[in-house]
């Protein structure tokens, strides 16, 4: 299977239903994630998506199930979100691809080793297996590469998993087991009644609803806008390639400064650039300003202010509309970038200086994605209280994959009212406008 490009299909196109228990709005990761969680539960849970499920940057990622690395407040979630990730692969079967392979992040000098070794007072807490490795330890795990590397943070228990196929596979089963789910539905906007949500207003009609919960990455804070609600969200392309077969070297995922790679189930190798990512300027750009000026300052060097594309259309965008309008969702069904000229480039100098085993081998497929960022590199996972009724998860800053059923069991008790079992204040919505400064995680 290769990337969605829009013109695949449509595999789930069930009717309209009048009404359910709960909208997601929708297909990705975390939206299928939590409609999993609320039919455990024996709700009834309709999920609406403008394109296809996991057309966007929940197939486009790297497919890495780390807890390394993780900021503090979502480690703990992200350890009991591998249990989910063993439970998954259980009971969908081979096509989420879940293994246990380890987790490298490699470094070539000493700084480089501090700054990963201090992350584990952040893990000391759990217990987990994460340690730190010397390079004769990283060749070891490491076959056929140059000796560059002077150490590594290893995590053993971490996993991969293959995003072409994982969430359209998780889909398909919860479909059979009463999830309605339907593709080419574009949620025009959210039906209020009383200044509650009552239901979302979609391109083929009105469902009604007691929750609804939005969990559109790079969208959300365009549908969010639309009803005055401000989510500060700004979005940057990567690029992503995948090789053609190989030998296998290394069966995890590893990354130094420069460029990523994880070992695929079809025999190649997932390979990113880990210092080049692009922000296309927007009207969003400079409303947003203020709050993302010390995560761009403090990653200066990797990320890329452009101008090109379609700059007037994304400085003049049209920010409201009516239930009986054409949306931008329906103008443009799949977020289908150009991969980076550049960020190839840069993988296939990584590959040629650390890996010699790949130095000559094919790239047998390139795309791009669209990551939804915070200003502090974490998730919002929250109901909105000016809209009772109105949840919403998003923002999950590129490491939002493996992350996804965490998310999902979270949203998910939000909306049926349990109890937290974790502190979720971090993720709260109101972050952005009670003064709180905006502190990004350890950017590992």
């Amino acid at each position: 299977m290769s990337i969605f490009n829009g013109s695949e299909p449509v595999q789930f196109d069930d009717d309209l239903p009048k009404n359910v228990d709960v909208v997601v709005i929708g297909g990705g990761i975390a939206g299928i994630s939590t409609a999993w969680f609320l039919i455990e539960q024996g709700l009834t849970v309709l999920v609406c998506e403008k394109g296809r499920i996991a057309c966007e940057q929940s197939s486009r990622n790297w497919g890495w199930v780390r807890q390394q690395g993780r900021d503090a407040a979502e480690l703990p979630i992200m350890i009991d979100a591998m249990n989910s990730w063993e439970k998954i692969s259980s009971v969908v079967g081979n096509k989420v691809g879940f293994k246990r392979e380890g987790t490298l992040y490699l470094a070539k000098n000493e700084d480089e080793l501090a700054k990963y070794e201090q992350w584990l007072e952040i893990a000391k807490p759990y217990q987990l297996d994460s340690r730190m490795l010397t390079g004769n330890e990283v060749n070891e795990k490491v076959s056929n590469n140059t000796g560059r590397w002077i150490g590594a943070l290893y995590t053993q228990s971490d996993g991969r998993a293959e995003p072409f196929t994982t969430v359209p596979a998780i889909a398909d089963y919860l479909h059979e087991r009463g999830l309605l789910i339907k593709e080419n539905c574009a949620a025009r906007s959210l039906d209020m009644e009383g200044g509650m949500v009552r239901g979302v207003v979609t391109e083929h009609g009105l469902v009604r609803a007691n929750s609804v919960v939005v969990t559109g990455g790079a969208w959300t804070s365009r549908f969010l806008g639309n009803h005055d609600i401000k989510l500060p969200q700004l979005t940057v392309r990567s690029t992503v390639a995948r090789t053609e077969s190989s030998e296998d070297f290394f069966s995890g995922n590893a990354v130094d400064q420069k460029f990523a790679f994880r070992r695929r189930e079809d025999g190649g190798y997932t390979i990113a650039s880990n210092e080049y990512s692009e922000h296309f300027l927007s009207a969003d750009s400079f409303r947003y300003m203020t709050k993302f000026a010390p995560l761009l300052l403090d990653n200066i060097a990797s990320v890329r202010i452009r101008l090109g594309g379609d700059l007037l259309g994304r400085l003049f965008a049209k920010r409201h509309w009516s239930s009986d309008d054409v949306t931008p969702f329906e103008q443009t069904r799949v977020l289908n970038p150009e991969p980076s000229s550049q960020a190839l480039k840069r993988m296939r100098v990584g590959m040629r200086n650390n890996l010699p085993i790949l130095a000559d081998i094919s790239f047998a497929e390139t795309w791009a994605g669209m990551i939804d960022l915070m200003p502090d590199v974490v998730p919002v996972m929250d109901r909105i209280e000016s809209h009772p009724g109105l949840f919403v998860g998003t923002g999950f800053s590129g490491h939002g994959f493996g992350f996804g059923p965490g998310a999902g069991k979270i949203l998910a008790g939000l909306i049926i009212g349990q109890e937290a079992e974790f502190d979720l204040s971090r993720f709260r919505y109101s972050r952005f406008f009670d003064g709180s400064r905006m502190i990004p995680g350890p950017g590992l």
